[in-house]
């Protein structure tokens, strides 16, 4: 087919490649345009799906806008394609665009549709405590994720962190995708149903600073939904980030008055087994059990393990976090 690919991060970069080695005719890619990066963060730097398509030699384009360009809509239905191919893009498309391609658009959405409709499917299906997830191909039309769906795959979540969980959700929907363009007619669009529906909001920054007034397996959900880039709490004035953790459903942390967020001391739980990570002499009071941090990492230094941090960065137990 002769098709326009839309996206812009690393999510969609498997299905750009899925496409271009099925044998189909990318005649553009569209991403947001390069931002500011690098250490000092002056430099523009293209997204990867930009960079990925310049490697296959595709042209890529990057307006800022459809509903303000009419010019920008204009090139986008010259192009004459077959369909839009659309995975974590960042703009709104309106009609003009989707009705465009002979097929219309087709979407890579994270989610088990209509659960977790909108722009944080994964992180919000982890920090909900959802069992499984999945990817669907979906119908595009005028409504934030309401389209019909024409194949589905599902994973279980299964402890997983939304980095892993991203990774496989973005590889299953590339494959997912080929099926559907390899025989458009035998999988038709099948209407969302109208229970369930949730939406899963925008992240905001301030989601990822751990919250121990919170039972530990949310917390725990909390660590793997925000990795990356890493939930967090302060000591000393200083964010360190928690990329791991051990779960510790002790019934009798947390059940103290100001004992949530404090460092607690070893020796004094019923732990059953050392953390293989060495994250013993650390463990986190919640407001029922624990979590015990195996990996983390401070502002501007590398990964560690958590004996790694308190060799050179002491947090002593009755710490309040």
């Amino acid at each position: 087919m002769r098709i326009i690919f839309m996206g812009t991060p690393d999510f969609a970069v498997p299905t750009l490649n899925a496409l271009v080695d099925a044998g189909h005719d990318v005649v553009a890619a569209y991403s947001q345009p390069p931002r500011p990066g690098g250490r000092r963060g002056k430099a523009l730097t293209p997204s990867p799906v930009h960079a990925r398509a310049e490697e296959l030699g595709i042209a890529v384009r990057t307006p800022l806008s459809f509903k303000k360009d009419p010019d920008a809509v204009a090139a986008f239905a010259a192009l004459n394609a077959d369909v839009a191919v659309v995975a974590a893009y960042g703009l709104i498309l309106p009609l003009s665009v989707l009705e465009a391609p002979r097929l219309g658009g087709l979407n890579v959405h994270g989610s088990l549709l209509p659960r977790w409709r909108g722009a944080a499917p994964v992180q919000r299906a982890i920090l909900a405590g959802d069992a499984e997830t999945g990817v669907g191909i979906m119908q595009m039309e005028a409504g934030l994720d309401t389209g019909p769906v024409r194949l589905e795959g599902r994973t279980p979540i299964d402890g997983k962190t939304a980095g892993e969980l991203t990774a496989e959700l973005a590889e299953l929907g590339a494959r997912l995708m080929v099926q559907v363009l390899a025989d458009f007619d035998g999988h038709p669009a099948v209407a969302q149903p109208e229970d369930g529906v949730t939406y899963a909001a925008k992240i905001d920054k301030a989601e990822t600073r751990l919250n121990f007034d919170q039972p530990a397996e949310a917390v725990e959900r909390q660590i793997r939904a925000f990795n990356p880039p890493g939930a967090w709490f302060e000591h000393d004035g200083e964010r360190i980030r928690v990329l791991a953790a051990d779960l510790l459903p002790l019934s009798a942390c947390g059940e103290r008055v100001g004992e949530r967020g404090t460092i607690l001391d070893p020796a004094a739980l019923p732990l059953s087994q050392p953390s293989p990570q060495g994250g013993e002499d650390f463990v986190i009071a919640c407001s029922t059990g624990a979590i015990r941090p195996t990996l983390v990492q401070r502002a501007g230094r590398g990964v560690v393990t958590t004996r790694e941090l308190l060799n050179g960065f002491p947090i002593p137990p009755g710490t309040q976090l």
